[in-house]
């Protein structure tokens, strides 16, 4: 497995410790629901490093991005950031991203799992005068998440996040050592990424943990991530959204500009005009029941309509909720469908938006 630089710091912490992605990562330190909650009603640190980060640059880069993804990054301006999803043939989502305007470029921040397979796929639909590089070796990459994360940055690094708005990101300095600080977040809460050379990993790390102590900081494990980021209704890759689905099927529309052609744009075009035939949504249990990831779906007459892609017992709720595809007709907030569990059959409701109030 590959380490972060951040490896030593975890096993220092307690934290246990998992494959992911090919990283050797923490899964939670002092228990997932803990650190799920303290993410809700304070602040959490994460290492997510094994995130991978691509950067292009030269005249044809902003050609490149826009041939190969959904979104139209013509709109961005420097020190913006645009969700898109990187589209194949048929319409389905290779990766889902976060595309940064930079002065020099783009730096597309990709899936830890899909690092190598978005790195060939762009290099073989790379427009001329377009120069592809992997940094994701040497950047670290923590996140802050909660509501008490904007006053631990600012204390850290000592700026102003007032004017830094979501989907955004400056370049400050931190002892002399360039960061990228983004505000995007991936817990449904106010939170923050930041991006530095590795061999000042465990210094930052450090200098979050301390002067986060007055915030009642804590380190938060991958665990906890996939919680929080349910419970607001993100999609995960692998889970929710993979090759076999399109962004029109995964409710991501928004993030898809037809009036530009790109990979697979002749299809969702197509899709767009006729309809899609199913339907990501999300459900909360009416019975008791946890949903995981495979089970069936079904209508209450008893047929098959679906699958459950995320299914958990949500720690802010305290009840179980889950995400998965269902059939177009029966995808409308307020329908009642099944999930079997086991052998038996559970009640669940269809709800608009995300589980969060």
């Amino acid at each position: 497995m590959k380490q972060t630089p951040l490896t030593a710091k975890h096993r220092a912490l307690g934290a246990k410790m998992i494959d992911y992605a090919g990283f050797e990562m923490p899964v939670q330190y002092t228990g997932l629901v803990e650190e799920h909650l303290t993410v809700r009603s304070a602040v959490g640190i994460f290492d997510l490093t094994h995130m991978g980060e691509l950067e292009l640059t030269g005249p044809g880069a902003l050609d490149t991005v826009n041939r190969l993804c959904s979104n139209d990054a013509s709109a961005l301006e420097v020190g913006e950031i645009q969700y898109t999803c990187i589209t194949n043939e048929q319409g389905g989502i290779i990766d889902d991203i976060l595309v940064y305007r930079t002065k020099q470029g783009f730096l597309l921040v990709v899936n830890a799992a899909n690092t190598a397979k978005d790195y060939a796929w762009i290099k073989q639909h790379l427009q001329p005068d377009t120069e592809l590089v992997d940094r994701s070796g040497e950047l670290t990459l923590i996140a802050i998440q909660g509501p008490k994360s904007a006053p631990l940055v600012e204390e850290v690094l000592g700026l102003s996040t007032a004017e830094l708005k979501n989907y955004t990101f400056v370049e400050p300095e931190y002892k002399g050592v360039p960061v990228l600080l983004s505000r995007t977040g991936y817990t449904g809460e106010d939170g923050f990424e930041l991006y530095f050379p590795n061999q000042f990993a465990e210094e930052m790390w450090d200098a979050f943990l301390t002067h986060g102590e007055k915030y009642g900081v804590k380190p938060v494990g991958l665990g906890a991530r996939d919680t929080l980021r349910l419970e607001a209704r993100m999609p995960l890759y692998g889970n929710d959204i993979n090759e076999e689905t399109t962004p029109l099927e995964a409710g991501l529309g928004r993030f898809v500009k037809l009036h530009k052609e790109f990979t697979g744009s002749a299809v969702l075009k197509q899709q767009k005009e006729e309809g899609v035939q199913r339907k990501l949504v999300a459900f909360t249990m009416l019975d008791k029941g946890i949903p995981r990831q495979g089970y069936p779906l079904l209508s209450l007459e008893g047929e098959e309509i679906g699958a459950v892609t995320s299914g958990t017992h949500s720690p802010s709720l305290d009840h179980p909720i889950g995400m998965g595809y269902v059939r177009v007709d029966l995808a409308v907030p307020g329908t009642e469908i099944q999930v079997q569990i086991r052998k038996r059959l559970a009640r669940a409701k269809i709800i608009k938006g995300r589980f969060l109030p």
